[in-house]
Formats: C-alpha cells, structure tokens, sequence
C-alpha cells in the first residue's frame, strides 16, 4: 500500500542524505591532495558551505561575497532553541495521545499519515510505542543540554557559520524529532491506556546515552577551559591544544559523543528500528566531516599537535 511504503521513503531520505555527507568528505579529502584547488570559485564556495567556525578560511583568503553569507557561529544557540521548543511540542502531545486519551492535531495526523506507521495498525506493541516516548524525551533533554552548554559553557570566538549551514540546523532538528514521531502509530487507541513496560534495551540505551552526555559535557568544559582563568574569566579567544578525557585519543570526542548519543537512542528503540540507524549514519558522516576539519586545522596549527590522535573515532578514523 502507498502509506505502508512511506516509512520506507522517510527511511530512504535520510539514507540519501547520509550518502550526500559520504561523499562531501570524499571530496574534500580529494581537493585536500591538490595543493592551490581553493583558489578555483566552485571550489573555494565549496570549502567556505562546509566549514564553519575555527576551519573556516581566514578573511583575507575570501571573496567579499562570501563574506554576506556568513552569521555568527554562536547562532547555534538557535538550533537548541528550536529544538527544544518544537520537540518538546511533539514530547507533550504524544504522551497526551498515548496516555491521557487526547487526539494529536489534524496537521500532525495529516503528516503522521503521509510519512509514519500505518495509523490502522493495531498490533503494535506497547514496547515500541513506549521506545518512541524515551527517545523524543532523550532528545528533548540533548537539545536542553546543548542549549545550557552553549549559553554557560562554551566560550564563542568571532567564528561564523555560512548561512545555509545555518538553514539546515534549524530544519533539522524539526525533521529529527518528527522522524521519531512517525515511528508509531500515534492514533488514540479507544481510551485504552499504553501499558508502561521497562525492557533491558531502554535500560541500556539510557545508561550510554548518560555516560555519552557526561564525557561530551567534559570535553567541552575543557575546550572552554582552555580560554578561561581559574576564575572562569575569559582571557583570550585564541585557540590551543586540549587535553584531557577523550582529547587522549581523537581530535573531536564531542563529535563522537554526539554519535554515541545517537546510537543509544537507536539501542532504546531495540535496534529494530531501521529509518534510526539511518539517522545515525547520517549523524556519523556528518560528524566525521566537521571531525576530519578540525583535526587538519590542528595539525596545520601546531607542529607539536599529538600525532597519535585520530580525528573522530579512536583508534580508528
């Protein structure tokens, strides 16, 4: 049936999109062994979508027109914000739905219909509705992290972002939450209340994504360390080696904690759950493409930069 083929389609999207990020990194990795390619427009308007931050070219090396494409990294605050705005949305009304006999809105049920399970479905069981519940709320309370680490934690440079990075954040993590939601049916299931049942897999996906959350804050209140005194005063927006808990061994291990977060959501949704693992390796190329950036910069940067590190996962990539 059409509706039937439609989680598919969702599933394909984000596999596609997984794939477009596969091959940004192989191609900058290409352009990386051809010394003087940025100087060419197409390559160089390449360079400047896919960097941000510290990675971006310096302001001499780019064209004034790139320049008005460009807003202040620090606007990934917005990101958080939306987030948790719009999927705490979607957190509240599916626990109304599910729990306290509420009807979703018809905008919502019009694209549950288009892009989620079979709303006629039945025989779902209580444990994948209830998974769906526990990752929106992971999700929920990422982006609520992310948001106080970003406004209390993280010390912003003047770093700038280009504009449709900027665009694809904030549709993203409306299309992140709403994949989440199309994962069950969510239709009321005649007053019939979700039967709560705790199996090992939430246990195990909720124990890594704490332990993921722990060292992922870790990293980063060492990266803002880094521009700080003992008092927490800010003294300098320049850039140093960090050291300390996963820095041991990648470049990046907030970027890898993030793919760690993400992974024990799919092991809360029971490993079954294949449009996630989609997800996830979306978030894996993703991240390994702004991982492998921030390593080159490293090493460009500081001759001393620890040659063992890798950039995104240790011992490996």
């Amino acid at each position: 049936a059409p509706q039937a083929a439609m989680p598919a389609l969702l599933g394909a999207a984000w596999a596609l999109l997984a794939a477009a990020f596969l091959a940004l990194l192989l191609l900058h990795r290409a352009q990386a062994r051809r010394p003087g390619v940025h100087s060419d427009v197409a390559s160089a308007f390449f360079q400047d979508l896919i960097r941000y931050g510290k990675t971006k070219r310096s302001g001499g090396q780019q064209a004034g027109w790139l320049h008005r494409l460009q807003v202040p990294k620090r606007w990934f605050t917005h990101f958080y914000v939306v987030s948790i705005l719009w999927n705490g949305f979607l957190l509240l009304r599916l626990f109304q739905a599910e729990f306290l006999g509420a009807s979703l809105p018809p905008w919502v049920q019009i694209f549950h219909g288009a892009f989620g399970t079979d709303l006629q479905k039945e025989n779902t069981a209580d444990s994948e509705r209830f998974s769906a519940l526990l990752v929106l709320l992971l999700l929920w309370l990422h982006s609520f992290q992310r948001l106080a680490e970003c406004l209390f934690t993280s010390v912003f440079s003047n770093g700038v972002i280009h504009i449709v990075q900027y665009c694809f954040g904030i549709g993203y993590y409306i299309a992140v939450g709403s994949t989440v939601l199309c994962q069950v049916p969510t239709n009321v299931r005649n007053g019939e209340e979700l039967s709560v049942q705790i199996l090992w897999y939430h246990i195990v996906g909720i124990v890594m994504y704490i332990w993921a959350s722990l060292h992922q804050h870790r990293c980063l209140v060492i990266l803002a360390n880094l521009r700080k005194s003992k008092s927490g005063k800010v003294l300098s927006l320049n850039h140093s080696i960090p050291f300390g808990d996963w820095f041991e061994r990648v470049s990046c291990p907030h970027y890898f904690a993030e793919l760690l977060i993400y992974i024990s959501m799919a092991i809360t949704f029971g490993f079954r759950n294949v449009t996630w693992w989609f997800v996830v390796m979306y978030v894996f190329f993703n991240q390994a493409l702004a991982a492998v950036l921030c390593h080159e910069f490293y090493q460009e940067k500081f001759t001393s930069y620890p040659k063992h590190r890798k950039a995104f996962v240790p011992f490996v990539f």
